[in-house]
């Protein structure tokens, strides 16, 4: 890992954010199985993504869920979906996705810093 290390005015550079899910669909027409999400971030208003993250949990299981997201990236255009916000996650032995979230209930739009 060393020099690899990154200055906190970099860090500060990534908005990550805490947002809601809402509404949850099966992504179709991606080449990876996937969900299209729809995340509230409350006074940043509710944003599009995309994500890999049907291995391990179920439209029923993230509706309603908090997770953190980065709201800073460019949109990316996947088939005829514009995903907005990266969610972010981490991956088991498995490879399968893990999403990361508050703990606790936490204001919708709230910085991770």
């Amino acid at each position: 890992m060393e020099g690899d290390f990154i200055s906190y005015d970099d860090f500060e550079k990534v908005d990550m954010r805490v947002g809601r899910i809402i509404e949850v669909e099966d992504f179709l027409e991606a080449k990876k199985r996937a969900y299209r999400l729809k995340v509230d971030f409350g006074s940043l208003g509710v944003k599009n993504s995309s994500a890999q993250i049907t291995d391990l949990y179920s439209p029923e299981d993230l509706r309603g869920e908090l997770v953190i997201a980065v709201v800073n990236f460019p949109p990316k255009r996947i088939a005829s979906f514009l995903s907005e916000i990266l969610i972010l996650g981490v991956t088991d032995d498995k490879g399968r996705v893990i999403l990361l979230k508050p703990d606790m209930d936490a204001p919708l739009g709230s910085r991770v810093f």
